[in-house]
């Protein structure tokens, strides 16, 4: 527990902000779409690149600034592109049906939360070369990378299962217009943001 508990605070610390993944996680709850699959992605992926961080593959990226690079400009142009997606479906004529009518299909949504866990760089760098380098101040390294993956898998269910809980009470055209414009500019930011940081 020493080492668990920080281990899943600083794991909380590091995903609460509202970026690109917990706004898609976010959308997909509402719109009551594979939510199940999308939390798992995500909190798998995570587990699997803090596991990887604990066992040294941060000292590897850090040495390696080009792949950070070209992982930048892929995001940079996955998060435009679905930003672009998202103004188009905001100013569509349809409703959002959130009993999953209009569902997507299964691949388009593994596709999409795998873009947006994997073309961010900066979750290299907060799970492989953060949590990890952290994870070395532990004589239980692997209790503080158990307590970081708890963090992630409790985070991502409660983003997701709890819009799709308070699904039922959003279904108004105007909500989903307004939640597209808002994901829109939540994409458009960051990938901007990722064009102009330096992340050395």
């Amino acid at each position: 527990m020493i080492a668990f508990l920080p281990g899943f605070f600083a794991g909380l610390s590091l995903i609460v902000a509202i970026g690109a993944q917990n706004a898609f996680v976010i959308r997909q709850g509402l719109t009551r779409q594979h939510v199940f699959i999308v939390v798992a992605i995500c909190a798998l992926c995570d587990a699997a690149l803090i596991a990887l961080g604990i066992a040294g593959l941060g000292a590897i990226i850090q040495g390696l600034p080009w792949l950070l690079e070209i992982i930048r400009w892929f995001g940079v142009a996955y998060l435009t592109w679905f930003g672009i997606k998202s103004i188009r479906s905001a100013f569509k004529n349809e409703v959002m049906d959130v009993s999953g009518d209009q569902a997507a299909s299964r691949k388009k949504v593994v596709a999409a939360v795998l873009g947006f866990t994997l073309l961010n760089p900066h979750v290299y760098l907060d799970t492989v070369v953060l949590l990890g380098s952290i994870s070395n101040q532990f004589a239980d390294k692997w209790a503080f990378g158990l307590g970081a993956m708890s963090a992630s898998l409790l985070w991502f269910s409660s983003i997701g299962f709890g819009a799709k809980a308070a699904s039922r009470f959003m279904s108004k055209p105007i909500f989903w217009r307004v939640l597209d414009i808002a994901i829109a500019c939540i994409m458009f930011s960051i990938a901007f943001y990722l064009a102009i940081a330096k992340l050395a």
